[in-house]
Protein backbone atom coordinates (compact mmCIF):
# COMPACT_ATOMS: atom_id res chain seq x y z
CA UNK A 1 0.00 0.00 0.00
CA UNK A 2 1.77 3.11 -1.24
CA UNK A 3 2.59 5.64 1.48
CA UNK A 4 1.85 3.36 4.45
CA UNK A 5 5.43 2.22 5.00
CA UNK A 6 8.66 4.00 4.20
CA UNK A 7 12.31 3.84 5.06
CA UNK A 8 14.25 6.73 6.57
CA UNK A 9 14.65 9.37 3.86
CA UNK A 10 17.88 11.26 3.30
CA UNK A 11 16.21 14.65 3.08
CA UNK A 12 19.34 16.39 1.84
CA UNK A 13 18.86 14.71 -1.56
CA UNK A 14 15.58 16.55 -2.07
CA UNK A 15 15.90 19.77 -0.15
CA UNK A 16 18.19 22.78 -0.18
CA UNK A 17 17.84 24.60 3.17
CA UNK A 18 17.23 28.36 3.01
CA UNK A 19 20.49 30.27 2.63
CA UNK A 20 20.35 34.02 2.21
CA UNK A 21 23.93 34.07 0.90
CA UNK A 22 23.28 31.39 -1.73
CA UNK A 23 19.89 32.82 -2.65
CA UNK A 24 21.31 36.26 -3.40
CA UNK A 25 23.93 34.65 -5.68
CA UNK A 26 21.30 32.73 -7.61
CA UNK A 27 20.37 35.75 -9.75
CA UNK A 28 23.50 35.21 -11.83
CA UNK A 29 22.22 31.88 -13.12
CA UNK A 30 20.69 31.91 -16.58
CA UNK A 31 16.96 31.26 -16.86
CA UNK A 32 15.99 28.45 -19.21
CA UNK A 33 12.68 28.54 -21.07
CA UNK A 34 11.39 25.02 -21.64
CA UNK A 35 8.70 24.39 -24.24
CA UNK A 36 8.71 20.61 -24.51
CA UNK A 37 6.36 19.49 -21.71
CA UNK A 38 4.74 16.14 -22.54
CA UNK A 39 2.87 13.42 -20.66
CA UNK A 40 4.89 10.14 -20.74
CA UNK A 41 3.26 7.50 -22.96
CA UNK A 42 2.69 5.10 -20.06
CA UNK A 43 0.83 7.81 -18.06
CA UNK A 44 -1.46 9.20 -20.78
CA UNK A 45 -4.43 6.98 -19.81
CA UNK A 46 -3.59 6.12 -16.20
CA UNK A 47 -6.45 8.32 -14.95
CA UNK A 48 -9.16 6.92 -17.19
CA UNK A 49 -12.38 6.37 -15.15
CA UNK A 50 -10.62 7.89 -12.12
CA UNK A 51 -11.17 11.20 -10.33
CA UNK A 52 -9.03 13.89 -8.75
CA UNK A 53 -9.60 16.61 -6.16
CA UNK A 54 -7.25 19.53 -5.46
CA UNK A 55 -7.70 21.63 -2.32
CA UNK A 56 -6.03 25.04 -2.49
CA UNK A 57 -4.79 27.30 0.29
CA UNK A 58 -3.22 30.74 -0.10
CA UNK A 59 -2.72 33.27 -2.84
CA UNK A 60 -3.79 33.64 -6.46
CA UNK A 61 -0.47 32.10 -7.50
CA UNK A 62 -1.49 28.93 -5.68
CA UNK A 63 -4.90 29.07 -7.35
CA UNK A 64 -3.22 29.28 -10.73
CA UNK A 65 -0.83 26.43 -9.85
CA UNK A 66 -3.94 24.38 -9.11
CA UNK A 67 -5.28 25.15 -12.58
CA UNK A 68 -2.03 23.83 -14.07
CA UNK A 69 -2.05 20.65 -11.95
CA UNK A 70 -5.70 20.09 -12.89
CA UNK A 71 -4.79 20.50 -16.55
CA UNK A 72 -1.98 17.93 -16.24
CA UNK A 73 -4.23 15.42 -14.45
CA UNK A 74 -6.97 15.83 -17.05
CA UNK A 75 -4.38 15.19 -19.78
CA UNK A 76 -3.79 11.85 -18.02
CA UNK A 77 -7.49 11.00 -18.17
CA UNK A 78 -8.57 12.04 -14.65
CA UNK A 79 -11.86 13.86 -14.11
CA UNK A 80 -12.48 16.40 -11.36
CA UNK A 81 -14.71 15.67 -8.37
CA UNK A 82 -15.85 17.78 -5.42
CA UNK A 83 -16.30 14.75 -3.14
CA UNK A 84 -13.33 13.48 -1.13
CA UNK A 85 -14.78 9.95 -0.99
CA UNK A 86 -14.94 9.75 -4.80
CA UNK A 87 -11.35 10.89 -5.41
CA UNK A 88 -8.54 8.57 -6.48
CA UNK A 89 -5.98 11.38 -6.20
CA UNK A 90 -6.17 14.15 -3.59
CA UNK A 91 -3.63 16.98 -3.81
CA UNK A 92 -3.38 19.60 -1.06
CA UNK A 93 -1.84 22.77 -2.50
CA UNK A 94 -0.45 24.63 0.49
CA UNK A 95 0.61 28.11 1.59
CA UNK A 96 3.59 28.82 3.88
CA UNK A 97 2.92 32.47 4.66
CA UNK A 98 0.96 32.08 7.91
CA UNK A 99 1.23 29.58 10.76
CA UNK A 100 -2.57 29.25 10.98
CA UNK A 101 -2.71 28.05 7.36
CA UNK A 102 -0.14 25.36 8.14
CA UNK A 103 -2.10 24.18 11.17
CA UNK A 104 -5.24 23.85 9.05
CA UNK A 105 -3.37 21.76 6.50
CA UNK A 106 -1.96 19.39 9.10
CA UNK A 107 -5.43 19.00 10.62
CA UNK A 108 -6.84 18.16 7.21
CA UNK A 109 -4.07 15.66 6.39
CA UNK A 110 -4.77 13.95 9.71
CA UNK A 111 -8.47 13.70 8.92
CA UNK A 112 -7.67 11.96 5.60
CA UNK A 113 -6.13 8.98 7.42
CA UNK A 114 -9.52 7.30 7.82
CA UNK A 115 -10.32 7.75 4.12
CA UNK A 116 -6.93 6.23 3.22
CA UNK A 117 -7.63 3.17 5.35
CA UNK A 118 -11.01 2.72 3.67
CA UNK A 119 -9.51 3.23 0.19
CA UNK A 120 -5.89 1.95 0.17
CA UNK A 121 -5.38 2.81 -3.50
CA UNK A 122 -6.03 6.51 -2.86
CA UNK A 123 -3.04 8.78 -3.57
CA UNK A 124 -2.67 11.71 -1.17
CA UNK A 125 -0.20 14.43 -2.13
CA UNK A 126 1.00 17.59 -0.40
CA UNK A 127 2.42 20.28 -2.67
CA UNK A 128 2.92 24.04 -2.82
CA UNK A 129 4.98 26.28 -0.57
CA UNK A 130 4.67 24.29 2.67
CA UNK A 131 6.16 21.30 0.88
CA UNK A 132 9.45 23.19 0.52
CA UNK A 133 9.92 23.78 4.25
CA UNK A 134 12.24 21.22 5.80
CA UNK A 135 10.41 21.24 9.15
CA UNK A 136 7.10 20.56 7.39
CA UNK A 137 8.37 17.64 5.33
CA UNK A 138 10.10 16.10 8.35
CA UNK A 139 6.81 16.33 10.25
CA UNK A 140 4.92 14.63 7.41
CA UNK A 141 7.57 11.89 7.17
CA UNK A 142 7.38 11.26 10.91
CA UNK A 143 3.65 11.57 11.62
CA UNK A 144 1.58 11.26 8.45
CA UNK A 145 2.33 7.97 6.65
CA UNK A 146 -0.99 8.32 4.78
CA UNK A 147 0.73 10.87 2.52
CA UNK A 148 2.15 9.28 -0.64
CA UNK A 149 3.61 12.27 -2.43
CA UNK A 150 5.31 15.55 -1.52
CA UNK A 151 6.47 18.01 -4.18
CA UNK A 152 7.29 21.71 -4.38
CA UNK A 153 6.32 24.65 -6.54
CA UNK A 154 9.25 24.06 -8.92
CA UNK A 155 8.21 20.46 -9.53
CA UNK A 156 4.67 20.84 -10.85
CA UNK A 157 5.73 19.98 -14.39
CA UNK A 158 7.07 16.69 -13.00
CA UNK A 159 3.65 15.64 -11.68
CA UNK A 160 3.16 12.74 -14.16
CA UNK A 161 6.51 11.17 -13.23
CA UNK A 162 5.99 11.74 -9.50
CA UNK A 163 2.48 10.32 -9.63
CA UNK A 164 3.83 7.24 -11.40
CA UNK A 165 6.34 6.69 -8.59
CA UNK A 166 3.58 7.15 -5.98
CA UNK A 167 1.23 4.72 -7.76
CA UNK A 168 3.74 1.94 -8.27
CA UNK A 169 6.34 2.50 -5.55
CA UNK A 170 6.41 1.36 -1.94
CA UNK A 171 7.79 4.47 -0.29
CA UNK A 172 6.70 8.06 0.11
CA UNK A 173 7.76 10.08 -2.93
CA UNK A 174 9.52 13.33 -2.05
CA UNK A 175 10.75 15.89 -4.60
CA UNK A 176 10.77 19.41 -3.26
CA UNK A 177 13.71 21.09 -4.92
CA UNK A 178 15.12 21.45 -8.38
CA UNK A 179 16.86 24.09 -10.45
CA UNK A 180 14.71 27.11 -9.68
CA UNK A 181 15.49 29.22 -12.71
CA UNK A 182 13.34 27.49 -15.30
CA UNK A 183 10.16 28.72 -16.99
CA UNK A 184 7.94 25.95 -18.38
CA UNK A 185 5.85 27.57 -21.12
CA UNK A 186 3.35 25.08 -22.51
CA UNK A 187 1.88 23.46 -19.41
CA UNK A 188 -1.80 22.52 -19.79
CA UNK A 189 -4.32 24.46 -17.71
CA UNK A 190 -7.84 23.71 -16.56
CA UNK A 191 -9.14 27.19 -15.83
CA UNK A 192 -11.83 27.72 -13.22
CA UNK A 193 -14.76 29.16 -15.15
CA UNK A 194 -14.81 31.20 -18.36
CA UNK A 195 -15.18 34.73 -17.00
CA UNK A 196 -11.95 35.60 -15.18
CA UNK A 197 -8.46 34.25 -15.77
CA UNK A 198 -5.08 34.48 -14.08
CA UNK A 199 -1.94 34.77 -16.15
CA UNK A 200 1.53 34.37 -14.64
CA UNK A 201 3.87 37.03 -15.99
CA UNK A 202 6.78 36.20 -13.66
CA UNK A 203 7.81 33.83 -10.91
CA UNK A 204 9.76 34.10 -7.70
CA UNK A 205 10.96 37.01 -5.56
CA UNK A 206 14.36 38.51 -4.82
CA UNK A 207 13.28 40.99 -2.15
CA UNK A 208 14.11 38.82 0.90
CA UNK A 209 11.88 40.60 3.40
CA UNK A 210 13.16 39.25 6.70
CA UNK A 211 9.83 37.64 7.68
CA UNK A 212 8.98 36.03 4.34
CA UNK A 213 9.58 32.47 3.15
CA UNK A 214 8.46 33.13 -0.46
CA UNK A 215 11.95 33.82 -1.94
CA UNK A 216 12.94 30.33 -0.79
CA UNK A 217 9.75 28.48 -1.76
CA UNK A 218 9.18 30.26 -5.08
CA UNK A 219 12.77 30.90 -6.11
CA UNK A 220 14.47 33.68 -8.01
CA UNK A 221 12.67 36.39 -9.96
CA UNK A 222 12.23 35.31 -13.55
CA UNK A 223 10.02 36.96 -16.14
CA UNK A 224 8.14 35.34 -18.99
CA UNK A 225 8.74 36.79 -22.43
CA UNK A 226 6.23 39.59 -23.20
CA UNK A 227 5.26 37.99 -26.52
CA UNK A 228 4.23 34.77 -24.69
CA UNK A 229 2.10 36.75 -22.23
CA UNK A 230 0.48 38.90 -24.94
CA UNK A 231 -0.33 35.79 -26.98
CA UNK A 232 -1.93 34.09 -23.95
CA UNK A 233 -4.06 37.14 -23.10
CA UNK A 234 -5.15 37.56 -26.72
CA UNK A 235 -6.24 33.92 -26.74
CA UNK A 236 -8.28 34.52 -23.58
CA UNK A 237 -9.90 37.51 -25.29
CA UNK A 238 -10.83 35.31 -28.26
CA UNK A 239 -12.41 32.82 -25.86
CA UNK A 240 -14.60 35.54 -24.38
CA UNK A 241 -12.98 36.11 -20.98
CA UNK A 242 -13.98 39.43 -19.45
CA UNK A 243 -11.19 39.91 -16.91
CA UNK A 244 -7.52 38.93 -16.68
CA UNK A 245 -5.27 39.33 -13.64
CA UNK A 246 -1.52 39.37 -14.28
CA UNK A 247 0.26 37.50 -11.49
CA UNK A 248 3.68 37.66 -9.88
CA UNK A 249 5.05 37.33 -6.36
CA UNK A 250 6.53 40.78 -6.97
CA UNK A 251 4.77 41.80 -10.15
CA UNK A 252 6.40 45.24 -10.30
CA UNK A 253 9.82 43.65 -10.83
CA UNK A 254 8.63 42.27 -14.16
CA UNK A 255 11.18 42.61 -16.95
CA UNK A 256 14.24 43.43 -14.84
CA UNK A 257 15.85 40.11 -15.79
CA UNK A 258 15.06 40.42 -19.51
CA UNK A 259 18.48 41.77 -20.41
CA UNK A 260 17.84 41.92 -24.16
CA UNK A 261 14.81 44.18 -23.64
CA UNK A 262 16.30 47.34 -22.24
CA UNK A 263 14.09 49.14 -19.69
CA UNK A 264 11.09 46.92 -20.48
CA UNK A 265 8.94 46.72 -17.35
CA UNK A 266 5.41 46.22 -16.11
CA UNK A 267 4.41 49.65 -17.44
CA UNK A 268 5.33 48.58 -20.98
CA UNK A 269 3.42 45.31 -20.61
CA UNK A 270 0.34 47.05 -19.19
CA UNK A 271 0.44 49.46 -22.15
CA UNK A 272 0.27 46.39 -24.43
CA UNK A 273 -2.66 45.05 -22.40
CA UNK A 274 -4.59 48.25 -23.13
CA UNK A 275 -4.60 47.31 -26.82
CA UNK A 276 -6.18 43.87 -26.25
CA UNK A 277 -9.96 43.48 -26.37
CA UNK A 278 -10.55 42.33 -22.80
CA UNK A 279 -12.76 44.67 -20.73
CA UNK A 280 -10.75 44.42 -17.52
CA UNK A 281 -7.05 43.97 -16.71
CA UNK A 282 -5.69 43.77 -13.16
CA UNK A 283 -2.31 42.87 -11.63
CA UNK A 284 -1.08 41.63 -8.27
CA UNK A 285 0.90 41.62 -6.01
CA UNK A 286 2.80 44.89 -5.97
CA UNK A 287 5.94 45.77 -4.05
CA UNK A 288 6.21 49.53 -3.39
CA UNK A 289 9.96 49.53 -3.96
CA UNK A 290 9.57 48.54 -7.63
CA UNK A 291 6.43 50.58 -8.46
CA UNK A 292 7.93 53.02 -10.96
CA UNK A 293 6.73 56.29 -12.53
CA UNK A 294 6.19 54.72 -15.96
CA UNK A 295 3.69 52.24 -14.51
CA UNK A 296 1.88 55.08 -12.72
CA UNK A 297 1.72 57.01 -16.00
CA UNK A 298 0.29 54.02 -17.90
CA UNK A 299 -2.32 53.31 -15.20
CA UNK A 300 -3.42 56.93 -15.56
CA UNK A 301 -4.40 56.21 -19.18
CA UNK A 302 -7.32 54.11 -17.95
CA UNK A 303 -9.13 52.11 -20.60
CA UNK A 304 -9.38 48.48 -19.58
CA UNK A 305 -6.88 48.92 -16.70
CA UNK A 306 -8.93 48.57 -13.52
CA UNK A 307 -8.87 51.28 -10.85
CA UNK A 308 -7.81 49.03 -7.98
CA UNK A 309 -4.29 48.88 -6.55
CA UNK A 310 -3.17 46.36 -3.96
CA UNK A 311 -0.13 48.01 -2.39
CA UNK A 312 1.18 46.14 0.68
CA UNK A 313 2.70 48.50 3.25
CA UNK A 314 3.23 45.98 6.13
CA UNK A 315 4.03 48.76 8.64
CA UNK A 316 3.74 52.54 8.91
CA UNK A 317 7.00 52.85 10.82
CA UNK A 318 10.24 53.44 8.89
CA UNK A 319 12.20 51.77 11.71
CA UNK A 320 10.10 48.60 11.50
CA UNK A 321 10.16 48.66 7.70
CA UNK A 322 13.97 48.68 7.89
CA UNK A 323 13.99 45.65 10.19
CA UNK A 324 11.55 43.96 7.82
CA UNK A 325 13.94 44.60 4.92
CA UNK A 326 11.20 46.22 2.82
CA UNK A 327 13.52 48.64 1.04
CA UNK A 328 11.40 51.79 1.44
CA UNK A 329 10.46 54.25 4.18
CA UNK A 330 7.10 55.48 5.38
CA UNK A 331 7.67 58.71 3.44
CA UNK A 332 8.54 56.87 0.22
CA UNK A 333 5.39 54.76 0.50
CA UNK A 334 3.17 57.80 1.07
CA UNK A 335 4.78 59.65 -1.86
CA UNK A 336 4.01 56.69 -4.11
CA UNK A 337 0.48 56.34 -2.76
CA UNK A 338 -0.40 59.96 -3.45
CA UNK A 339 1.31 59.85 -6.87
CA UNK A 340 -0.93 56.93 -7.92
CA UNK A 341 -3.96 58.65 -6.39
CA UNK A 342 -3.31 61.76 -8.50
CA UNK A 343 -2.88 59.69 -11.67
CA UNK A 344 -5.95 57.50 -10.98
CA UNK A 345 -8.27 59.68 -8.84
CA UNK A 346 -11.05 57.06 -8.58
CA UNK A 347 -8.73 54.20 -7.60
CA UNK A 348 -9.45 52.01 -4.61
CA UNK A 349 -6.49 50.87 -2.52
CA UNK A 350 -6.03 47.75 -0.44
CA UNK A 351 -2.97 46.72 1.55
CA UNK A 352 -1.31 44.14 3.83
CA UNK A 353 -0.29 44.95 7.40
CA UNK A 354 1.61 42.93 10.00
CA UNK A 355 1.18 43.85 13.67
CA UNK A 356 3.47 42.85 16.51
CA UNK A 357 6.67 42.48 14.49
CA UNK A 358 9.75 42.00 16.73
CA UNK A 359 10.61 45.20 18.61
CA UNK A 360 7.45 47.04 17.49
CA UNK A 361 6.66 49.66 20.13
CA UNK A 362 3.29 51.25 20.83
CA UNK A 363 4.50 54.45 19.15
CA UNK A 364 5.53 52.52 16.04
CA UNK A 365 2.18 50.78 15.89
CA UNK A 366 0.51 54.21 16.13
CA UNK A 367 2.57 55.24 13.09
CA UNK A 368 0.86 52.39 11.22
CA UNK A 369 -2.54 53.59 12.42
CA UNK A 370 -1.82 57.16 11.29
CA UNK A 371 -0.68 55.95 7.86
CA UNK A 372 -3.88 53.94 7.49
CA UNK A 373 -5.91 57.04 8.39
CA UNK A 374 -4.01 59.13 5.84
CA UNK A 375 -4.40 56.60 3.04
CA UNK A 376 -7.98 55.65 3.98
CA UNK A 377 -7.59 52.17 2.53
CA UNK A 378 -10.67 50.47 1.16
CA UNK A 379 -9.59 47.19 2.72
CA UNK A 380 -6.61 45.43 4.28
CA UNK A 381 -5.35 41.95 4.98
CA UNK A 382 -4.18 42.24 8.58
CA UNK A 383 -2.04 39.67 10.37
CA UNK A 384 -0.42 39.02 13.72
CA UNK A 385 3.30 38.38 13.19
CA UNK A 386 4.35 34.75 13.46
CA UNK A 387 7.93 33.60 12.72
CA UNK A 388 8.56 31.37 9.70
CA UNK A 389 11.37 28.83 10.12
CA UNK A 390 14.39 29.62 7.96
CA UNK A 391 13.79 33.35 7.65
CA UNK A 392 16.08 35.99 9.24
CA UNK A 393 13.20 37.29 11.39
CA UNK A 394 12.81 33.84 12.95
CA UNK A 395 16.18 34.42 14.62
CA UNK A 396 14.94 37.68 16.18
CA UNK A 397 13.43 37.64 19.63
CA UNK A 398 9.63 37.58 19.25
CA UNK A 399 9.34 40.09 22.07
CA UNK A 400 5.85 41.57 21.62
CA UNK A 401 3.47 39.68 23.95
CA UNK A 402 0.58 37.88 22.26
CA UNK A 403 -2.04 39.79 24.23
CA UNK A 404 -0.49 43.06 22.98
CA UNK A 405 -0.47 41.74 19.39
CA UNK A 406 -4.14 40.77 19.63
CA UNK A 407 -5.13 44.14 21.14
CA UNK A 408 -3.30 46.02 18.36
CA UNK A 409 -4.89 43.84 15.68
CA UNK A 410 -8.32 44.54 17.19
CA UNK A 411 -7.72 48.31 17.09
CA UNK A 412 -6.43 48.15 13.53
CA UNK A 413 -9.37 46.04 12.35
CA UNK A 414 -11.83 48.42 14.01
CA UNK A 415 -10.27 51.33 12.11
CA UNK A 416 -10.35 49.33 8.85
CA UNK A 417 -14.05 48.56 9.42
CA UNK A 418 -14.77 52.29 9.78
CA UNK A 419 -12.80 53.17 6.65
CA UNK A 420 -14.41 50.38 4.62
CA UNK A 421 -17.86 51.60 5.62
CA UNK A 422 -16.93 55.19 4.66
CA UNK A 423 -15.52 54.04 1.33
CA UNK A 424 -18.60 52.02 0.43
CA UNK A 425 -20.96 54.81 1.54
CA UNK A 426 -19.70 56.88 -1.41
CA UNK A 427 -21.35 54.36 -3.75
CA UNK A 428 -24.85 54.91 -2.34
CA UNK A 429 -27.30 55.66 -5.22
CA UNK A 430 -24.46 55.44 -7.78
CA UNK A 431 -24.73 53.31 -10.92
CA UNK A 432 -21.71 51.03 -11.27
CA UNK A 433 -20.47 48.49 -13.78
CA UNK A 434 -20.44 44.96 -12.35
CA UNK A 435 -18.85 41.84 -13.80
CA UNK A 436 -21.36 39.15 -12.80
CA UNK A 437 -19.36 36.18 -11.53
CA UNK A 438 -22.12 33.88 -10.29
CA UNK A 439 -24.63 33.29 -7.56
CA UNK A 440 -24.09 34.70 -4.09
CA UNK A 441 -22.75 32.06 -1.70
CA UNK A 442 -25.30 33.13 0.91
CA UNK A 443 -28.36 33.23 -1.37
CA UNK A 444 -28.63 31.39 -4.69
CA UNK A 445 -31.41 33.74 -5.80
CA UNK A 446 -28.97 36.64 -5.70
CA UNK A 447 -26.21 37.33 -8.23
CA UNK A 448 -22.78 38.59 -7.20
CA UNK A 449 -19.84 40.28 -8.88
CA UNK A 450 -17.22 43.00 -8.60
CA UNK A 451 -16.87 46.59 -9.74
CA UNK A 452 -13.75 47.81 -11.52
CA UNK A 453 -12.58 49.06 -8.10
CA UNK A 454 -12.98 45.50 -6.75
CA UNK A 455 -16.07 46.16 -4.62
CA UNK A 456 -18.44 43.22 -4.11
CA UNK A 457 -21.96 43.91 -5.43
CA UNK A 458 -25.02 41.69 -4.84
CA UNK A 459 -28.27 42.09 -6.78
CA UNK A 460 -31.21 40.13 -8.18
CA UNK A 461 -31.39 39.27 -11.85
CA UNK A 462 -31.66 36.36 -14.29
CA UNK A 463 -28.91 33.72 -14.28
CA UNK A 464 -28.27 34.59 -17.93
CA UNK A 465 -26.39 37.68 -16.69
CA UNK A 466 -23.57 35.51 -15.29
CA UNK A 467 -20.42 36.32 -17.22
CA UNK A 468 -21.76 39.69 -18.41
CA UNK A 469 -20.90 43.29 -17.58
CA UNK A 470 -24.05 44.99 -16.30
CA UNK A 471 -25.12 48.29 -14.75
CA UNK A 472 -26.32 48.16 -11.14
CA UNK A 473 -27.65 51.03 -9.00
CA UNK A 474 -26.43 50.77 -5.41
CA UNK A 475 -29.34 50.80 -2.97
CA UNK A 476 -27.59 49.72 0.25
CA UNK A 477 -23.92 50.39 0.98
CA UNK A 478 -22.77 47.93 3.65
CA UNK A 479 -19.39 47.74 5.33
CA UNK A 480 -17.85 45.06 3.09
CA UNK A 481 -20.31 44.77 0.20
CA UNK A 482 -22.88 46.70 -1.83
CA UNK A 483 -26.49 45.74 -2.60
CA UNK A 484 -28.12 47.08 -5.72
CA UNK A 485 -30.74 46.89 -8.46
CA UNK A 486 -29.96 45.74 -11.98
CA UNK A 487 -30.64 48.57 -14.44
CA UNK A 488 -32.30 46.39 -17.07
CA UNK A 489 -34.18 49.23 -18.76
CA UNK A 490 -31.06 51.41 -19.01
CA UNK A 491 -29.11 48.59 -20.63
CA UNK A 492 -31.92 47.81 -23.05
CA UNK A 493 -31.88 51.45 -24.25
CA UNK A 494 -28.18 51.16 -25.11
CA UNK A 495 -28.47 47.90 -27.03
Amino acid sequence: MAGQTFSKVDFSKYFQPPSLKDARRRRREAVQIINDFTIPDDMETVGREKRYLIETYGCQMNEHDTEVMAGILEKMGYQETDELKDADVILINTCAIRENAENKVFGHIGALKTLKLEKPGLIIGVCGCMAQEEVVVNKILAKYPQVDLIFGTHNIHRLPQLLKEALFGKEMVVEVWSKEGDIIENLPQSRRGHIQAWVNIMYGCDKFCTYCIVPYTRGKERSRRPEEIIQEVRELARKGYKEVTLLGQNVNAYGKDLKDLKNYGLGNLMDEMRKIGIPRIRFTTSHPKDFDDHLVEVLGKGGNLCEHIHLPVQSGSSAILKIMGRGYTRERYLDLFHKIKRAVPNASFTTDIIVGFPNETEEQFEETMSLVRECQFDGAFTFIYSPRAGTPAARMKDNVPMDVKKERLQRLNKLMDELAAQSNAKYQDQVVEVLVEGESRKNHDVLSGHTRTNKVVNFRGPKSLIGQLVKVKITDAKMWSLDGEWQAETEAMHQ
